[in-house]
């Protein structure tokens, strides 16, 4: 008989949602059913409103392992059928790593993070990095190709020569050459990975949201386009949400008075 098991875990306050991933006796590593429960709490993040910024996280004490191989070399995966083969066709095999997210992502990572682990950190928009954390393309070692975004996103956050380096030679990559790579957006003490990470959602979610918002999609657009096109494209979405800046630039102004 199977029983289904939540391997990862949601919960929300003040607007952020954590997203958990709960196989900490696999080291977090990522099987079909968590691949599809991932899928859903991204899913369940782009269309509530309320969630304003995510993180994702491992629970305990590793953020994520990779795909978990031994399903792989059991032939387990494929034992879901045509099922799996849709899935895997439209979303990759851990799940959200297809999927266009409208919102800020934090990444939470402690311990390690290799591999399909590593391509989940390169979905999100920024990376805390606990001090003894552990990133790579370990997957390198036994022959196990990027299919999850890892080769199409990590050029683009560190550059063509730096990503070559981590992805040919699939050796560890520490918090600090993360840091000084621009892979970490900061280092954490070991274990606090999360609270810093949720410092960091607060911070963003001080901001007026659309024009936040406005300016993320401007971001990811550029890196698609020619100079023009992207110019022209920020110019258009900035002037939608420009209502924002005038009841800023009132605020401001007020409290520029109120000091003189």
């Amino acid at each position: 008989m199977n029983t289904f098991v939540m391997t990862v875990i949601t919960k929300e306050f003040d607007g952020i949602f954590l997203i958990g991933i709960n196989r900490p006796t696999k080291k977090n590593c990522v099987n079909h059913e968590t691949a599809v429960q991932l899928l859903e709490a991204f899913k369940s993040f782009n269309a509530t409103p309320k969630h304003k910024v995510a993180i994702l996280y491992g629970e305990g004490g590793t953020f994520c392992a990779g795909y978990d191989l031994q399903e792989v070399s059991e032939g387990r995966h494929m034992e879901k059928g045509p099922e799996f083969v849709d899935f895997i066709q439209k979303h990759r095999f851990l799940g959200p790593t297809n999927l266009k997210i409208e919102k800020p992502i934090i990444a939470a990572i402690e311990g390690y993070a290799v591999a399909g682990g590593f391509e989940l950190t390169l979905m999100a928009d920024l990376r805390v990095v606990a001090d003894d954390a552990i990133m790579g393309v370990f997957c390198r070692r036994v022959g196990v190709p990027l299919i999850d975004g890892g080769t199409v996103r990590l050029p683009k956050i560190i550059g063509l020569g730096r990503a070559l380096d981590i992805i040919l030679t699939g050796r560890d990559v520490y918090a600090k050459e993360a840091k000084e790579i621009g892979l970490a957006t900061m280092i954490s003490p070991k274990g606090q990975a999360l609270n810093k990470a949720i410092d960091l959602a607060r911070l963003i979610m001080k901001h007026p949201e659309a024009c936040m918002l406005t300016d993320r999609q401007s971001v990811f657009n550029s890196s698609q386009c020619s100079h023009d096109d992207a110019m022209g494209f920020e110019y258009e979405k900035g002037q939608e949400v420009l209502v924002e800046a005038i009841e800023g630039a009132k605020k401001f102004t007020k409290r520029s008075r109120s000091k003189l």
